[in-house]
């Protein structure tokens, strides 16, 4: 198959094409810049120039493959909305590209604050108000199961941990250094999902290869890591007193992620793994930050 992978060279999007090239997948691959294409061509994959912004690129990429992975998300937190937006315009030209044609498109989207106190499941649809407005573009994406194309929408959980992560943990363990103490939010109770970015890149080529139209997956590994956990393998990987933060003070210790670590937002994968055979490998969360990588890169 023939795959048009926006993202291709983020994190996760880089990981998500070796593994699709692995099973001998051919790719094509979004750049926005000389950087984004050279990586892109250095793992084997085909090279086509644009971005979100530029939406015939996007519909080139999609009508010249046999599916589509979108990936490519702008991360700007001052234009939440201009952002959603620009996603919203991306999935649309996906869907017009591929209508009626049975071809796949898998969006990336999140379990953060879906159904918050409570485990949340893949069939929970979350408040579309919240996490950024990207419930809308879900539902967006999933109605085009209606228009003959093969959507599925692959949650992610906040974190999506491994080697060269620059996500929510460098972020954490970059304000213990700073601030001298590795912090909680209150009791440290509420619970953080995860995955390893090398079992989402499989979960994302499964959904690919086999989801039906409308399917919703999640890329769950650990259900829930209580925010202490966190905090106290980060005291003892900078070798710093951990200590918790009371709620009314997480903005101002953490910044905006200060409102994510009061989160209590477990997620589950079961049906996900149950359906599509998928099991999590790769270590988990904790195991992955007591392997000493995380402290090391934060120090470049």
């Amino acid at each position: 198959m023939r795959v048009f992978v926006t993202g291709a060279s983020g994190f996760i999007g880089s990981a998500v094409v070796r593994e699709l090239l692995g099973a001998e997948h051919e790719v094509l691959g979004l750049a926005r810049s000389d950087a984004s294409a050279e990586a892109i061509a250095a793992a084997g994959a085909e090279v086509l120039r644009g971005d979100l912004d530029d939406v015939e690129s996007l519909r080139t990429g999609a009508e010249a493959a046999d599916g589509v992975i979108h990936l490519a998300y702008i991360h700007d937190f001052s234009k939440i909305e201009e952002n959603a937006l620009v996603d919203e315009r991306a999935i649309e030209t996906f869907g017009s590209a591929l209508a009626g044609s049975g071809r796949p498109l898998v969006i990336a989207n999140g379990t953060l604050f879906l159904t918050p106190g409570r485990v949340a499941t893949e069939d929970d649809e979350g408040d579309p108000t919240v996490a950024f407005k990207r419930r809308l573009n879900e539902k967006l994406l999933l109605s085009l199961a209606d228009d003959g194309v093969r959507s599925a929408s692959l949650r992610l959980p906040p974190t999506v941990h491994g080697e060269g992560d620059k996500g929510f943990v460098p972020m954490i363990i970059g304000i213990a250094r700073e601030k001298g103490v590795s912090a909680y939010v209150g009791d440290g109770a509420a619970r953080w999902p995860a995955v390893h970015r090398i079992d989402a890149a499989r979960l994302f080529r499964l959904a690919l290869e086999q989801a039906p139209a409308g399917t919703v997956l999640h890329a769950v590994g650990d259900e829930g890591v209580p925010v202490r956990e966190i905090a106290e393998t980060i005291g003892r990987g900078l070798d710093l007193p951990v200590t918790s933060v009371a709620p009314e003070d997480a903005v101002e210790h953490f910044g905006f992620l200060g409102a994510f670590l009061a989160a209590d937002s477990p997620a589950s994968s079961a049906k996900t793994r149950e359906r599509f055979g998928w099991q999590p490998e790769q270590p988990g969360l904790i195991e992955d930050l007591e392997q000493g990588h995380y402290f090391r890169h934060a120090l470049v």
